[in-house]
């Protein structure tokens, strides 16, 4: 089978390495994916603390509340089929009782701030340009409440840059690395998603200070057979998967 096979060139940057880094990685299922064959392989890695993010202001929102430790509060909650949830956090942390659902979410906060003070590394996964506003505010996790509730919309690459420069500043000690998630959301239709993860690119693009990592273009151009996806003809199958951290490690692990 022929292949347009990435060239990988090592990170200009700080590299990973077992005994010195630590690891914070934010985004979506991908980000998941590749964390943790990092954990799996003895590095310190700290994963979605807060569960799957996947617009950047939400994971940029997400940095925020980390930073300033923030303790979620009763009246932060909703209630949908049962459980209490946050609208700013993952499925997962949903509970049947507020108190139940209040422990799992601050705890996670508290782990991902303790995670983010020591991380020489963050590295973010975007998964899509489009958001979801509820009261004027982007959500991180729309927990399945009718649509009537949200707007919908696509992020502008300046929208994107201007909430992720000012924290990559703030941390001039930190290593951080950016991807964009190779999963199509074919929701948004095939070109929806090329536009969404054009968005992504361009935005990535403009920052500075950052390295990126080129798994998307892994999976769409070398990758690009569909033996090299799950049954879903979506998300990555594990030869994949196993490909792109391999390539990871070539960018930017320090053996």
């Amino acid at each position: 089978m022929q292949q347009t096979l990435i060239s990988i060139k090592p990170i200009e940057g700080k590299t990973i390495t077992r005994s010195n880094s630590a690891i914070l990685m934010l985004g979506s299922c991908f980000t998941t994916e590749v964390g943790s064959k990092l954990a799996a392989e003895g590095f310190n890695v700290c994963i979605n603390p807060t569960g799957n993010v996947f617009n950047p202001l939400s994971a940029a929102h997400t940095i925020g509340n980390l930073e300033s430790n923030r303790r979620y509060t009763a009246d932060e909650l909703i209630e949908v089929q049962g459980l209490w949830r946050s609208l700013d956090h993952h499925t997962r942390l949903a509970a049947p009782t507020i108190p139940e659902a209040l422990n799992r979410i601050n705890d996670s906060m508290k782990i991902g701030s303790r995670a983010l003070a020591q991380a020489s590394h963050v590295i973010i996964t975007f998964g899509t340009a489009y958001v979801f506003e509820r009261n004027g505010k982007v959500v991180c996790n729309c927990h399945k409440l009718p649509a009537r509730e949200f707007v919908r919309r696509r992020l502008s690459i300046d929208e994107i840059v201007n909430a992720w420069q000012p924290i990559i500043d703030r941390y001039p000690q930190k290593q951080f690395i950016f991807t964009v998630s190779p999963i199509r959301h074919t929701a948004d239709g095939l070109h929806g998603n090329q536009l969404s993860k054009a968005t992504l690119l361009l935005a990535i693009d403009a920052l500075k200070r950052t390295a990126y990592f080129p798994a998307y273009e892994v999976l769409i151009d070398e990758l690009r057979d569909y033996k090299f996806y799950a049954s879903d003809l979506v998300h990555p199958a594990q030869e994949a998967v196993d490909r792109v951290y391999s390539l990871f490690s070539q960018f930017c692990i320090k053996a």
